[in-house]
């Protein structure tokens, strides 16, 4: 088949139920899955010898298979000891089949791929990708890099990979010829050149050059993401010329009333943010606005300010968060400032069931003028009677569609006009990006910044510890505790499995219960149930609980004022913005806060990089910056489709010469080839501009 519109079913081994998981990542046929670029890459050129594997490096070995246990336990572990002659590797597997008994037999050959990590029988591999290999026969190591692509459930990483290089394959051929709306406008790079390169950089220094830029067919292919992003804006911007909202004008002066009561002194960079968004909703025109914050800098109190207005001019506002204990939070402050004022806050999310459901779903249609929750607000039997207000906290962490939902409750039709009625909507986040940056990514929105913390707030002072010094930091942990202070230990992501992340976490935090047994410790981790989770966190807020060992769950929303300590494992294996967040949970009472980033040795360059910037800045918005600077492959080349303009290739901190170029370029587009860049590069995504 030579046209670029060739079917999924085309594909060898694609049936209904594959094709159906490939559309669901908005892959529609064979050249789509050309453009679902890669997260981050593998290198499979090489095998390592054992003898010189290093412990938090991955590494591809090859070796025979000398023992196989089963360990038994509270949950059962496969143990298989492999040699190359030079050293042995123990593999190790948390979650095991009776069909991998048979893969890890004694006698073996195998060829395997993972992280090299410390265990207890020396250095171990935990779940790795593995081949069996027959006797005298070893298949070809491949001469380019391995490409590790985003994928969905039920959809096997392997599977997508191999779809994806039989798509290359037929493009090298030339069996699929894919249309190049550039083609005619004299640009640098080809469109072929540039996939290939893409998918099968040829080493790590080919890498970089596409990191950097210097390759023209980069620069292709970023110009093309960026004219398709303009062309869909100035779609959208004609689509909203047919929208307003109602004028939220609080007659009733609630705004002034819930101010005025406040215990504390809103900062001027509060106000001014809480002037702009009045103006807004004072206009019928639609509010759509990106309140960024830093962690502390108080977002919330802007949101309810925001509410009061809406609900004085006789309107419903939705409070939404990602997590139940963010939304719980949320719920306890945002009771505690209206019920003063005759307003109860309307609770939904997952856990709410029976009576209590029946009755919160009665009041939101019957008008309740504030509705707080979860993701249960988006669903469909939930139903508004005057929704005009939405307010969205950590919007980047629902899916689009979500968010979609829960505006168009909101929306109706002015027949008489021919013009949609739409919520105002207010989103925030405490994840700081820098302005250039959040313009194009939230394209669309106006901007506001909370750029001053509350007086009173110490910086929380960062230190760099590497992991041998374990034991001293577990003493600085017990000297903390004993001071009537409390303290995090987290157990971030080692590999991209929440079963071995909580497995990593129960681990230490058996260790410190032994280590620490005059202190209660508590455990949370991302496979608990919600009333799990909210029940830990509820004891350790009371102070119940001392010591909470938690993986990154506990990134956004969690304020516990007398936890001033934190301590980080494998810190080297978090971006900058994710760490930034997670000390964002300290510091947030009167007493000096500490966080200690423990990492393992030897520290790559870009790692010790994003360390060193933590241990010298608190300050969200120059981390964010340091974060464009330092950004890998699977961060600048990853997707994430969570939002309209979030960008695949182009880098606008690099690539501002490109923007330049855009206008030029779009005046020679026809219609046709308008629709294929905007398909190729926004795709689905272009409805959700407005959300």
């Amino acid at each position: 088949m030579s046209q670029s519109i060739a079917t999924l079913e085309s594909l060898p081994g694609v049936g209904p139920g594959i094709a159906a998981k490939l559309k669901s990542m908005a892959i529609h046929s064979v050249a789509d899955l050309l453009f679902h670029l890669p997260l981050r890459y593998e290198d499979r050129t090489r095998i390592t010898p054992m003898h010189l594997l290093q412990p938090g490096l991955d590494a591809q070995v090859e070796g025979r298979v000398l023992d196989q246990q089963i360990r038994p336990g509270r949950r059962r572990s496969l143990m298989v000891v492999l040699t190359d002659d030079t050293a042995q590797l123990v593999l190790r597997f948390f979650n095991f089949y009776p069909n991998q008994l048979k893969l890890y037999a004694v006698g073996n050959r195998l060829r395997c791929y993972g992280e090299v990590r410390f265990g207890a029988g020396g250095l171990e591999m935990v779940h790795p990708q593995s081949q069996l290999l027959q006797p005298g026969q070893a298949p070809p190591l491949p001469d380019h890099l391995s490409a590790v692509y985003p994928t969905t459930a039920g959809l096997g990483a392997q599977r997508l990979a191999g779809l994806i290089n039989e798509s290359l394959t037929r493009l090298i051929s030339g069996d699929l010829v894919l249309e190049d709306p550039l083609s005619d406008c004299g640009l640098p790079g080809a469109l072929k050149t540039a996939l290939l390169s893409i998918h099968r950089p040829d080493s790590l220094a080919c890498l970089e050059d596409l990191i950097d830029g210097h390759d023209p067919n980069i620069q292709r292919l970023a110009l093309e993401e960026l004219c398709a992003h303009h062309l869909a804006l100035a779609r959208l911007n004609q689509a909203r010329s047919k929208q307003f909202a109602d004028q939220l004008i609080d007659t009733n002066g609630l705004a002034a009333s819930l101010i005025g009561q406040l215990p504390f002194a809103l900062t001027s960079a509060q106000q001014r943010v809480i002037d702009e968004i009045a103006n807004n909703l004072n206009s019928n025109r639609p509010m759509r606005r990106l309140l960024q914050g830093d962690v502390g800098s108080g977002k919330t109190v802007v949101a309810a300010s925001a509410a009061a207005q809406a609900i004085g001019a006789g309107a419903q506002v939705a409070i939404i968060a990602p997590t139940e204990i963010l939304a719980e939070q949320h719920r306890t402050s945002f009771t505690q400032w209206f019920e003063p004022l005759g307003i109860t806050p309307v609770w939904l999310a997952g856990k709410v069931k029976g009576k209590a459901r029946a009755e919160a779903l009665e009041a939101i249609a019957g008008g309740a003028p504030l509705v707080i929750g979860t993701h249960a607000l988006f669903q469909s039997g939930v139903e508004f009677k005057q929704l005009r207000l939405v307010i969205v906290d950590e919007q980047h962490r629902f899916g689009v569609h979500q968010r979609l939902a829960l505006a168009e409750k909101g929306s109706d039709t002015d027949r008489g006009q021919r013009r949609q009625r739409i919520p105002h909507q207010l989103v925030m986040t405490a994840t700081p990006i820098p302005r250039t940056l959040a313009m194009t990514a939230y394209a669309g929105l106006e901007i506001s910044v909370i750029d001053e913390l509350p007086p009173g707030r110490k910086p929380v002072t960062t230190a760099l510890i590497p992991q041998q010094r374990r034991t001293e930091l577990i003493e600085r942990i017990r000297l903390a505790l004993s001071e009537g202070r409390q303290a995090y230990w987290v157990c971030p992501l080692i590999e991209q499995s929440d079963v071995l992340e909580a497995e990593a976490a129960e681990t230490t935090a058996q260790e410190l219960k032994k280590a620490l047994p005059e202190y209660s410790i508590g455990l949370i981790h991302g496979r608990m149930k919600p009333d799990q989770k909210q029940a830990i966190m509820s004891d350790f807020k009371s102070g119940h609980i001392q010591l909470l060992v938690a993986t990154t769950v506990i990134e956004v929303g969690v304020d516990v004022p007398n936890a001033s300590l934190m301590l980080i494992e494998n810190a080297e294996r978090l971006g900058l913005s994710q760490l930034h967040q997670l000390r964002g949970r300290v510091g947030r009472g009167s007493d000096q806060s500490a966080c200690v980033l423990m990492y393992k040795s030897p520290l790559g360059e870009r790692a010790r990089a994003r360390l060193e910037t933590m241990r010298e800045t608190t300050d969200g918005f120059r981390i964010a910056e340091k974060d464009l600077a330092l950004r890998g492959p699977g961060e600048v080349l990853g997707t994430r489709q969570t939002g309209m303009l979030r960008f695949r290739i182009a880098r606008l901190e690099r690539d501002a010469a490109l923007v330049e170029q855009v206008p030029a370029v779009v005046e020679q587009l026809n219609a046709e080839q308008t629709e294929i860049l905007i398909h190729r590069w926004v795709g689905e995504a272009e409805q959700f501009g407005d959300v």
